[in-house]
């Protein structure tokens, strides 16, 4: 499952229609039309999008020119006067982010004189991303009990508490408690509430049972972690795997991503347009030189495309013209630490 969800954690240029359309458990909250996407696109107007896992902008003319920036890579939020070709002075949101070491920054300048309902539901739709990471993350030694008993997220539901699990992170093991809700798997020390760990289905890539060194034990597989527990007897520790492999299938296809916001502000109008795709019989008349030389140019175009939103917080005013020798001509002069490879780096 964790493979399979990417709107939150990647940064996407022009991507296809099928990939700004809401996934399963996405939510459009805001939208804004006349929206000037001022870094990257600063003559075109388009749509902001503000769902439960990312930010969408997409331009009005031309559907092929999207940005989808996912609510994790934002690093900073702040709005700032602009210079819009489309408006003169006006009020805009500026997103600092990162993605693969590499730090992006887009800023969107609303031609709408009231544009405090985009500033507001984009920050408050990151702030309650950041505040519901237990529903999307592993998470090891945290506050989980209260009055000794599993702290309840928002929309969780326990189903099952079974005591006398043993969890085979040690030597020895650690007798605790495990919890079974709707969207996590959660155990807690006996002896020490400080030993927990919270495992949401979102990362769980394998449930299983498996012989080890303590003998037969369920084994969860999730992101980067293998982690064994055990109970007795054999036909409990059965029927505790079958459950949680039910709810894992249930959540896979109705995700809670625990991002809540207010009912009265969610949008339910239209999703981000889509672009009609036109059959025609085209004949290709050149050589494969030709053709070749032709990707190569539209290669060097999309480069240069992302160099815009490349950030630099120490630039004051545009750098000078340098030649480029990998794509044949002159642009401005990169960031440094920056080169025209890196930017192939992007997803």
């Amino acid at each position: 499952m964790s493979g399979s969800v990417w709107q939150d954690r990647e940064i996407r240029f022009d991507s296809p229609d099928s990939q700004l359309q809401p996934r399963a458990g996405e939510v459009i909250i805001s939208h804004l039309e006349e929206v000037e996407d001022t870094k990257g696109n600063s003559r075109d107007n388009g749509y902001l999008y503000v769902t439960n896992l990312r930010v969408i902008w997409t331009s009005a003319t031309q559907g092929r020119v999207n940005l989808s920036i996912g609510l994790k890579t934002i690093s900073k939020i702040q709005t700032k006067r602009v210079k819009s070709y489309l408006r003169g002075l006006s009020e805009a949101i500026h997103l600092m982010t990162t993605q693969n070491k590499t730090q992006f920054e887009f800023i969107f300048t609303s031609r709408v004189s009231d544009n405090t309902t985009m500033f507001s539901s984009v920050m408050a739709v990151h702030r309650a991303y950041l505040s519901s990471s237990l529903y999307r993350e592993v998470a090891m030694r945290g506050a989980l009990l209260a009055d000794r008993e599993l702290r309840l997220l928002p929309q969780e539901q326990l189903y099952n508490k079974i005591g006398g699990v043993w969890n085979l992170s040690s030597d020895k093991g650690n007798l605790g408690t495990l919890y079974i809700t709707n969207v996590r798997v959660a155990w807690q020390c006996k002896l020490n509430d400080n030993f927990n760990v919270s495992i949401p289905y979102l990362q769980m890539k394998v449930v299983k049972v498996r012989d080890t060194k303590f003998g037969v034990a369920m084994v969860l597989e999730a992101g980067n972690l293998v982690l064994g527990f055990k109970v007795d007897p054999y036909e409990t520790l059965k029927k505790i795997v079958k459950e949680i492999q039910s709810l894992h299938q249930v959540y896979s296809s109705s995700p809670i991503f625990g991002v809540e916001y207010s009912t009265a502000d969610e949008w339910e109008g239209p999703t981000p347009p889509t672009t009609d795709t036109i059959q025609e019989d085209v004949e290709l008349v050149g050589t494969k030189e030709d053709i070749s030389s032709c990707e190569s140019i539209f290669s060097n175009i999309f480069v240069l495309f992302i160099a815009a939103y490349l950030a630099d917080p120490h630039k004051r005013k545009d750098r000078e013209p340098v030649y480029s020798h990998e794509l044949g001509l002159a642009i401005e002069a990169l960031p440094d630490g920056y080169s025209i490879s890196d930017l192939w780096q992007i997803s």
